[in-house]
């Protein structure tokens, strides 16, 4: 299975590069290559999740050099598990875009979406700190292009602003790699486990600035409050498609925290200690009182939903920030389940502003046709990214108050006062569209069907409906992951096999 670790990074690459010097101008064959890739994508992911799962941790060293003198793919549970995800999102998020026409709004579509799933792809599997870097570049480049896909004076301006945060994030990046390679010699993930513990304490505050660098870079991607300014604008002034799959690029920060706070800097590395908690957890706080309180006050639905999606990265960080297994498999199904909506509410809300006179929540439009679907697709997106039974977000957010049992009178009060918020504002914006614009004659300039577009977007609240009916397996299988996590030594050993065996 080795062999095939690399085919989410190779595949979407490749066929990029297919995309852009063969098929340039070709859109239909963009298509078929596209959905082709991206099924074989999934098929890939679902390998490696099974291989993951019965043989535990493996690792693909590019060019046969052993690490850390070469580039190395490590596979486990939780790099299965994204990967995985990210074939899932694609492939409802291509459909999405076919259907409703997105992709033909701009020259580069589909090579561009490939370019970005060969840097997510390669920033799950990576088992290397710099590359971990060049990915993170791969995907901002990607995600650039896409966001300002169609054009825009708005999308231009919060495309400079996205660069400009994430030109910061990769410049403190790039500080913090420095460091760590100047105190161990090496950027090797499974290397740095092993040399971190055995270093002199005169290198204990480099260490450290080292690692709050990092956890700044990885606020950054996430969206962690006082980071997350370009999240909103950047976001809503994305085509609905485009901001539906970043629900999966703001993860990577998730990601990359629990890896480094599992593996890197435990919390029984003397120099770091709870440093990673100490700093996240207040953030995660209120980066999810912030996110309600936005989508309590959002004036449009694509900005209500990338305000969700901060409220949905800041319950991610907060079960992340306490580094046990309980509280690491409570995120993992989080994060299941807060991708899918957010990327779900994403997808509604650009139905219905494709359907509507104009994107404000505080004026009375005409209503909008095929207003009875969308508004029952809207309502499941609302209950599953509000935390509201019977859909997946609800048990996700008992699985973190359970898991913060000790902690019950701060953590349980931030968490549901900020559903209570979040409810308010979905139920808010619910009744302004469908409700009271009932009473008015319909747009007479309704758009054609879509029928392809609401199977994509049905697609995504179906997922999450078997990630409730599956709550149990699934849960039980995320706990035997977060159990990996806080022992790595399988994962390290992987990273230690020489070239070729």
């Amino acid at each position: 299975m080795s062999h095939w670790i690399i085919a989410p990074v190779a595949l979407p690459a490749l066929v990029a590069a297919l995309m852009v010097i063969g098929l340039r101008g070709q859109l239909s064959l963009q298509r078929i290559a596209s959905l082709a890739t991206i099924l074989a994508l999934n098929a890939v992911a679902v390998a490696l999740l099974w291989s993951a799962t019965l043989h535990g941790s493996e690792a693909y060293f590019l060019g046969d050099w052993p690490a850390p003198f070469g580039i190395v793919l490590v596979l486990d549970r939780l790099s299965a598990l994204m990967v995985a995800l990210l074939a899932l999102l694609a492939l409802i998020s291509t459909l999405y875009a076919i259907g409703s026409s997105w992709d033909a709004k701009g020259a580069h579509f589909h090579p561009l979406l490939m370019f970005l799933l060969m840097g997510i792809g390669g920033a799950f599997l990576t088992g290397d700190a710099f590359n971990l870097f060049v990915f993170f570049e791969v995907l901002l480049i990607a995600s650039y292009g896409l966001m300002i896909h169609g054009g825009g004076a708005a999308r231009t301006r919060a495309g400079i602003q996205y660069v400009a945060f994430n030109l910061v994030g990769s410049s403190l990046f790039l500080f913090a790699l420095a460091l760590l390679y100047g105190v161990t010699g090496t950027l090797n993930m499974a290397d740095l486990a092993q040399k971190l513990p055995t270093l002199p304490e005169g290198d204990t505050a480099l260490l450290r600035v080292a690692a709050v660098m990092l956890i700044l870079v990885f606020a950054i991607k996430g969206a962690l409050v006082p980071l997350q300014f370009w999240l909103p604008g950047t976001y809503a002034n994305s085509p609905g498609v485009v901001a539906a799959m970043f629900a999966v690029m703001t993860k990577i920060g998730a990601y990359a925290t629990l890896r480094a706070g599992t593996l890197i800097f435990p919390e029984s590395l003397p120099a770091t200690g709870p440093l990673l908690q100490d700093l996240i957890q207040p953030a995660a706080l209120v980066t999810l009182l912030v996110g309600a309180v936005g989508v309590l006050g959002a004036n449009t639905l694509p900005r209500l939903a990338a305000f969700a999606g901060i409220a949905s990265m800041g319950t991610a960080f907060l079960a992340i920030s306490a580094f046990t297994p309980q509280t690491t498999a409570a995120a993992l199904y989080y994060i299941l389940h807060s991708t899918l909506a957010t990327a779900a509410l994403f997808l509604v809300a650009d139905l219905v502003t494709r359907h509507r006179a104009h994107l404000r929540l505080t004026e009375t439009a005409p209503a909008i046709a095929q207003s009875g679907l969308i508004s029952a697709l809207y309502m499941a997106a609302a209950v599953a990214i509000a935390g509201m039974p019977p859909l997946s977000g609800f048990i996700g957010k008992l699985l973190i108050l359970d898991a913060f049992r000790d902690q019950a009178p701060l953590v349980w009060s931030v968490v549901l006062v900020s559903s209570f918020l979040m409810i308010l504002g979905l139920a808010r914006a619910g009744s302004l569209v469908f409700w009271k614009a009932s009473a008015l004659d319909p747009d007479p300039d309704e758009p054609v069907r879509e029928p392809l577009a609401f199977a994509a977007t049905f697609a995504a609240l179906t997922l999450l409906a078997a990630l409730t009916v599956l709550a149990g397996p699934i849960t039980g299988w995320l706990t035997d992951t977060a159990n990996s996590l806080a022992d790595p030594a399988a994962y390290i050993a992987a990273n230690k096999l020489g070239a070729g065996q």
